[in-house]
């Protein structure tokens, strides 16, 4: 059995941050100037070209850093200990609305039934005119 640290595979870092950030390969190869068989590539090589991992860093919104030291672990460490009240929308399980979502509601309603109530008036005043 080996001791040996095992090599960083960047390509399958670039991977698991892009999935996480919810893109799709289309897109990052359209973002960075490439086809998307490029970009399955690329996320299947192990070395990346810094010039190439500057621009895919860019695009996915990290460091270099980021994508060379990335692991699932540190992923599941920062979200489990993520606690910015003034950030986040929801905190903690709780739902922090701005606004009365039942008052928006109402709103709506009675801006319908204004509509109505002008289209009804137009058809009106168009029937006395006749």
């Amino acid at each position: 059995m080996s001791t040996a640290a095992k090599p960083k595979h960047i390509g399958r870092n670039i991977s698991r941050i892009r999935e996480l950030r919810g893109m799709k390969q289309e897109a990052l190869a359209e973002a960075i100037g490439l086809s998307q068989q490029t970009v399955s590539s690329i996320e299947g090589s192990e070395e990346v070209e810094t010039k190439k991992l500057i621009e895919i860093a860019k695009v996915l919104g990290v460091t270099v850093e980021a994508i060379e030291n990335f692991s699932e672990e540190s992923v599941f460490n920062y979200f489990n200990t993520y606690y910015d009240t003034k950030d986040s929308v929801i905190n903690a399980g709780n739902y922090n609305c701005t606004f009365n979502p039942l008052d928006k509601v109402i709103e709506l309603y009675e801006r319908l039934v204004q509509v109505e109530k002008d289209k009804n008036e137009y058809l009106e005043n168009l029937l006395k005119g006749k």
